[in-house]
Parts: structure tokens; C-alpha cells; sequence
């Protein structure tokens, strides 16, 4: 059994992070919890106190603490490079919420501390078990499309009000949303040779915090991916869109582990995460006889407590982490060149 510590205990820790750790208790013990006001969410608090675990103030206690196997970071993201790299330096193996740095130098920095000091460094990418994404996997490896030729996968809402007039680029849909669509893509494709950017704040005129972007992802003469957010979409766009030489499919509705951590319904619930049939992709392509075949394709069910398992088989039984270090360091790249220039720019990266 791994001792889990927490840093910070807000929303995402409690909606994102713990119930997935309730169907894990024979291999994850929530030894301690650092957050900046005790108290706020007595009845959670409550609950694991029960079961063991120490709250405080100070992340010194965790630091202190021989017995931590692993530190999560859940804190803004405008402090997760400095608290991570002070989790480091003090020997902690560390999983950080995303996106995990500012720019792919802090995430370089980071990196290079972890390998030196023989320690476990990942972002948590909770989206790579998304339901839509695990399926459009399965798509892509069944061969259905042929070579592909298009990519393009949306993350969009509708919260015209929620413009932010000051604050930090981290706190903008690149790092935010964006950063778990091209982490996705990156761990289909690998590295891209070229981007071309197109990151706007469209809610309020001049806010350095972006809201809207599109990150076109160039792997070869034949193939892009596109990554696409805006926060003021009142009509629903497809969630994924793949074209390739033999067929396209296309899948509009997103994972439903959200909408249902939301609404209470947990990890471990019979119609968690379940996506119904009318919400399944559709798939239509020509097989080798030149048939034409249309349908739809039932959805992998996703489970972001899976990023867990994989943290107790790298650190348990040495297997290889989910996210690489190279992955890591081209992600951070791909986000990082966004906002090195204003206005729409194209960055080759080879």
C-alpha cells in the first residue's frame, strides 16, 4: 500500500482525485492533507480523519514525513512549478495537477530535478481515460479510417459571463483546456513538426487571459491535428472528427465521468461514466471489398482513477509511467510556443 499526500484540498482534489481512491483502499492510504484553511470542508474532512488521515497547514509536515510514497498537487496552477520543485528537492515523488508549469523551461527544470534525484514525476492527465478519447483510440488502432489525413477534437462550452479582465496566461484556455487536448495528441502522434496558433480572449477585448484557441498540429505533408476551445458556443460541435483514406468518424458527446461527479453519482455506481447508445460515435467506411459500412461505435468506458493504477505500477512494480518525461517536456513545448507571440503564428519545432 502506497501513503498518498495531498496538497490542497479544494474541489479538484475532492471531486477529481478521492472518489476514484474509495475503489482503491488495498492500494492507496491518504496518510496526510495540507490545505490553507482547516475546517472548510468539514464533512470530507471528517471522513478521512476517520480513516487515518492528519490534516494541517504547513506542507513542511509532509515534507518531514519518511512514511509519504507519493505527494499529489492539487493547488492554482500558477503555483504548481514551485511547489512541485520544492516537493523534489525535499526527496518527494510527485503526480501535479495540470497543467504542471508555466512554460516548458519550469517543466525542463522540473524534469531534470526528478531524474537526478531518482524520482516519480508526472502531470495528471486524467483525460487520457476520458470515455471519447479511449474510443477513438480503439478506432484508430482497428484501422477503420486507413491513413488519416484529418484530426480535430473540440472542447467547448458556453459561459459568456466568466471572462477574466486580469490574471496570469496559465489561467487562459491554452494551459487550461488546452493542455489536455494536446497532451492526447501528442500521446497518439508523438512530437509534430510544425503548429500554427490561434489564441484569442474573445469575452473581454485585451484580457491577457485567453478563452478561445486553435492549435493546428502539423505531423507530415498529409496529416494534421486540430485542437479547438471557445467558451461561447451555444450550438454543440462534434467532439472528435477524424478523417482518414477509407472513412471518418465522428462523435459528439464528451466523457460523462464529469457531469456525473457533478451530480453525485460516484466511481463504483452502476451507471457511472456509462454513455448511452444514442450518444455513441459514428463510424462510416469502405473495408477491403469495398463495402460500405456504416455505424456506430459503443463507447469505451472511461475511469480516471486508471492514472492511479498506473502510478502504483510504476512506483510498485517499475513499470514505465504513463506519461514520459519526453511527452511531458512536448506538451509543455507545444503550449509554451502559443504565447510566445501574438496574434496568429506558426512555430517549427523540426
Amino acid at each position: 500500500m502506497l501513503n498518498i499526500a495531498y496538497v490542497g484540498f479544494g474541489k479538484s482534489t475532492n471531486r477529481y482525485h478521492l472518489p476514484y481512491l474509495k475503489l482503491r483502499q488495498d492500494k492507496f492510504h491518504v496518510s496526510r492533507v495540507v490545505t490553507p484553511t482547516l475546517g472548510k470542508r468539514p464533512i470530507e474532512q471528517s471522513e478521512l480523519e476517520v480513516t487515518g488521515t492528519v490534516f494541517s497547514t504547513d506542507i513542511d509536515d509532509i515534507i518531514e514525513d519518511e512514511t509519504i510514497d507519493l505527494v499529489v498537487v492539487v493547488t492554482p496552477s500558477a503555483s504548481h512549478y514551485q511547489v512541485t520543485k520544492q516537493l523534489l528537492l525535499a526527496g518527494k515523488n510527485v503526480m501535479v495537477d495540470k497543467p504542471m508549469a508555466a512554460s516548458d523551461i519550469e517543466a525542463r527544470d522540473l524534469v531534470n530535478i526528478a531524474y537526478d534525484k531518482k524520482l516519480f514525476l508526472m502531470p495528471f492527465q486524467s483525460r487520457r481515460f476520458d470515455s471519447d478519447f479511449l474510443t477513438v483510440q480503439r478506432v484508430i488502432q482497428n484501422g477503420y479510417l486507413g491513413r488519416l489525413v484529418d484530426l480535430e477534437v473540440h472542447m467547448d462550452h458556453y459561459r459568456p459571463n466568466d471572462g477574466q479582465s486580469n490574471g496570469n496566461e496559465i489561467d487562459g484556455s491554452l494551459f487550461g483546456h488546452g493542455v489536455h487536448l494536446v497532451d492526447q495528441i501528442v500521446s497518439l502522434f508523438g512530437a509534430p513538426n510544425s503548429a500554427a496558433y490561434d489564441i484569442r480572449s474573445t469575452r473581454l477585448l485585451n484580457s491577457p487571459v485567453d478563452d478561445q484557441i486553435e492549435v493546428n498540429l502539423f505531423y507530415s505533408q498529409a496529416f494534421k491535428a486540430t485542437i479547438q476551445t471557445t467558451e461561447l458556443a451555444t450550438i454543440q460541435y462534434p467532439k472528435w472528427q477524424l478523417r482518414g483514406t477509407q472513412g471518418t468518424f465522428i462523435k459528439y458527446e464528451v466523457d460523462e465521468q464529469e457531469n456525473d461527479l457533478k451530480t453525485g453519482v460516484m466511481p463504483g455506481d452502476a451507471r457511472f461514466g456509462v454513455d448511452t447508445p444514442q450518444n455513441y460515435g459514428h463510424l462510416v467506411y469502405y473495408n477491403q471489398s469495398g463495402d460500405r459500412i456504416d455505424k456506430y461505435i459503443p463507447s469505451i468506458q472511461g475511469d480516471y482513477g486508471r492514472v492511479y493504477d498506473s502510478v502504483y505500477n510504476t512506483l510498485v512494480k517499475g513499470m514505465p509511467k504513463l506519461v514520459s518525461d519526453e511527452n511531458m517536456i512536448t506538451v509543455m513545448k507545444i503550449l509554451s510556443a502559443g504565447l510566445k507571440e501574438k496574434g496568429p503564428h506558426v512555430v517549427k519545432f523540426s
